[in-house]
């Protein structure tokens, strides 16, 4: 699983994430896109949109879960949809 998240210096809820996921020992990839214009065309490009926290969660059988927000929810789902796959792996 891969995680990135594409934020700002100054958007709070982008340190709400990123502090959540830390607290669950996730790693990620983070793009600042008020910094970096590459990561900011990426975002939009994969998005629609220009809102941050936006985030892509890249699974092992290539489906890619995209969030926008600090959408706890839809980051357990995802995460659980992980979970259950290495769970099959494994048996």
């Amino acid at each position: 699983m891969k995680v990135t998240v594409y934020s700002t210096t100054t958007c709070p809820f982008c340190v709400k994430l990123k502090k959540w996921l830390d607290e669950r020992g996730v790693e990620y990839t983070d793009y600042l896109v008020d910094k970096n214009p590459y990561a900011a065309q990426m975002m939009v490009s994969l998005s629609g949109q220009m809102g941050v926290p936006f985030s892509t969660i890249e699974h092992e059988d290539g489906t890619t879960d995209k969030v926008l927000g600090f959408d706890r929810e839809r980051f357990e789902v995802s995460f659980a949809k992980q979970r259950q796959a290495e769970l099959k792996k494994k048996n």
